[in-house]
C-alpha cells in the first residue's frame, strides 16, 4: 500500500465517531482476544442498516458487541438483532455492551451455538440483512443459508473481506486468503445478486438479493 494510500486509510478509519459503550466493547473484545470489526466498518453497517429500513438483521459472529452496536444504531427503534456465537463469554459481554448502549432485551435475540447449526432452522427469506462476521472459510460455509434466510432486497455482508490486505495479492496462495478471494468472486459472479467490494476496515463484501 502507497504512503498515501496508507493515509487515506487511516484518515477513513478515524473518521467515524464511536460512543464509549462501542468503545469499550472493542476493549473488551481486544483483550479476550478477537478482533472486532474497524469503526469505518463498523459506520458502513451503520448506514447500510439504516438505508434498507432494516427491521430484522443477523449476525453470525456476536462477539463482544461491536459490530452489533453499531447494526443497532442504524436499525429503526423496532429492529431486532438476532445474533449467533459458540463462546458464551463473547455473548455475556455482549450483553453487557447492549445494556450499556441502553438497547433493552427485546431489541435483542441471543443464541449460543454453532452457525451452522442454527442457521438451518431460521426462517427463509425472513431478514434484511444477514451479516457474517466470520473468517472467510467460515463464511463460504454459511452462504448458502445465508442467501437463503434473506428477503428479495436484502443485503448479505461479509466482513474481513480482503483478509488482511492478502486478497489482492495473487502471490497470496493460503487458504484462508484463496477462500475470500474465491468468496468475493462467486458473489460478484452470481446471478440475483448486486455485489461490491468496500475497503474499509478488513473489506466489507455486500451484495444485494435483486427483487
Amino acid at each position: 500500500m502507497s504512503a498515501d494510500k496508507t493515509l487515506t486509510w487511516s484518515y477513513t478509519e478515524e473518521f467515524p465517531f464511536e460512543d464509549e459503550a462501542t468503545s469499550q466493547a472493542r476493549l473488551r473484545g481486544i483483550e479476550l482476544g478477537i478482533s472486532p470489526v474497524s469503526p469505518a466498518t463498523g459506520a458502513a453497517l451503520r448506514a447500510l442498516a439504516a438505508a434498507a429500513g432494516a427491521k430484522s438483521v443477523a449476525e453470525i459472529g456476536t462477539g463482544t458487541g461491536v459490530s452489533g452496536l453499531w447494526l443497532m444504531a442504524g436499525m429503526g427503534a423496532d429492529g431486532v438483532l438476532t445474533t449467533i456465537d459458540v463462546e458464551a463469554e463473547f455473548q455475556r459481554e455482549a450483553r453487557r455492551a447492549f445494556d450499556a448502549a441502553g438497547y433493552s432485551g427485546h431489541r435483542t435475540r441471543i443464541i449460543q451455538g454453532r452457525a451452522s447449526d442454527v442457521m438451518p432452522r431460521m426462517a427463509a427469506g425472513s431478514y434484511d440483512m444477514v451479516v457474517l462476521d466470520v473468517d472467510p472459510q467460515d463464511a463460504a460455509d454459511l452462504l448458502p443459508d445465508a442467501l437463503r434466510m434473506l428477503r428479495a432486497g436484502g443485503s448479505l455482508i461479509i466482513t474481513h473481506a480482503l483478509w488482511r490486505d492478502h486478497v489482492a495479492d495473487p502471490a497470496r496462495r493460503d487458504a484462508v486468503t484463496v477462500a475470500a478471494r474465491e468468496l468475493g468472486k462467486t458473489l460478484r459472479d452470481a446471478d440475483g445478486l448486486l455485489t461490491s467490494l468496500l475497503p474499509v476496515g478488513d473489506g466489507l463484501l455486500v451484495a444485494v438479493r435483486r427483487s
